[in-house]
């Protein structure tokens, strides 16, 4: 366990390695002895439980390691989070992994543990290696905490979430994050500004999708290959082929945005970054969305040209 201790907890520059979202990182292992708690407390180390109730004052109890301890209301979340929100944002742990820091440990008579927890302390560490580490540009692992119209809740670690806007997700125009997201998916996001009085990270993810030249280079002229309705117009019909590709097919009656079709590539322009189609048929449903395609993974972006 004492390794386990030093995986978790020690500060290396490896983004991935520290402080990740809720349910990325590894439970808490079972049968522990209690000075192995004891010294998770003493260093203030993040661990990882499953949250198993909330009662009617908003106390959370998570079980870990074949122990269980409480989260008062206080310290279910960052104070960054106020109002209703904060609530949701405790009763929806139920059930799902929950990371917290130890606050104290206290036996009972016959020689119980009774462990108080904290979840924001967890937040907070989160938070003060991100502004330390993180500048406009970085790319940060993040998993898909809620969809909203206007664009996806991210966790980027110890359950502090971000939000990418509905514009940023990618270049191809959808009407809602579900066409690209799902709750619990892992995904990657890039940094596009930082409010460290306010503790906010603005996120953007088309610019991991890759350029016009890089998605167009994986179709050809000639081929027939499936691809979704996204603009339906008097001149034709918007078609993606990629996330970050789209091409345009002459107009034909009877399609609505989200229709899934097949189309053949009539021609690639790259000197107009245009794709000349042809729709063969409307299927009868949507096609699945593919898994995420990452043109870049790691490191800073820079600038970025699509």
């Amino acid at each position: 366990m004492i390794a386990y201790l030093k995986k978790i907890g020690r500060c290396i520059p490896l983004r991935r390695n520290i402080y990740l979202p809720e349910g990325m990182g590894p439970l808490f292992p079972d049968h522990q002895p209690l000075s192995v708690l004891e010294r998770a407390m003493e260093e203030q180390t993040v661990l990882e439980g499953m949250a198993i109730r909330c009662d009617g004052q908003r106390d959370l109890t998570v079980r870990f390691g074949g122990y269980e301890g409480v989260i008062p209301r206080e310290d279910g979340v960052h104070p960054a989070v106020s109002g209703a929100e904060r609530d949701i944002a405790v009763l929806s742990r139920v059930g799902r992994p929950t990371c917290f820091t130890i606050s104290s440990i206290r036996t009972d008579g016959v020689g119980r543990p009774h462990l108080r927890l904290s979840r924001r302390a967890a937040q907070e560490q989160a938070i003060a290696w991100l502004l330390e580490n993180s500048a406009p540009g970085s790319i940060l692992p993040a998993r898909v905490t809620h969809l909203e119209k206007f664009g996806a809740f991210v966790d980027l670690g110890c359950g502090f979430t971000s939000l990418i806007p509905l514009e940023n997700i990618s270049v191809a125009r959808i009407g809602h994050p579900s066409a690209r997201f799902r709750v619990d998916q892992d995904i990657l996001a890039v940094v596009t500004d930082v409010d460290a009085k306010n503790c906010r990270f603005y996120l953007s993810h088309k610019e991991l999708l890759g350029t016009w030249l890089e998605n167009a280079a994986g179709f050809a002229p000639g081929e027939t290959v499936p691809g979704i309705v996204r603009g339906v117009r008097d001149y034709g019909i918007f078609v993606e082929l990629a996330p970050n590709l789209s091409g345009l097919a002459d107009w034909r009656p009877g399609l609505c945005e989200g229709d899934g079709v097949t189309v053949y590539i009539k021609s690639i322009r790259p000197e107009g970054r245009k794709v000349k189609l042809q729709i063969i048929q409307r299927l009868a449903a949507a096609p699945e969305p593919a898994p995420v395609k990452y043109f870049i993974t790691d490191g800073e972006i820079h600038s970025w040209v699509y």
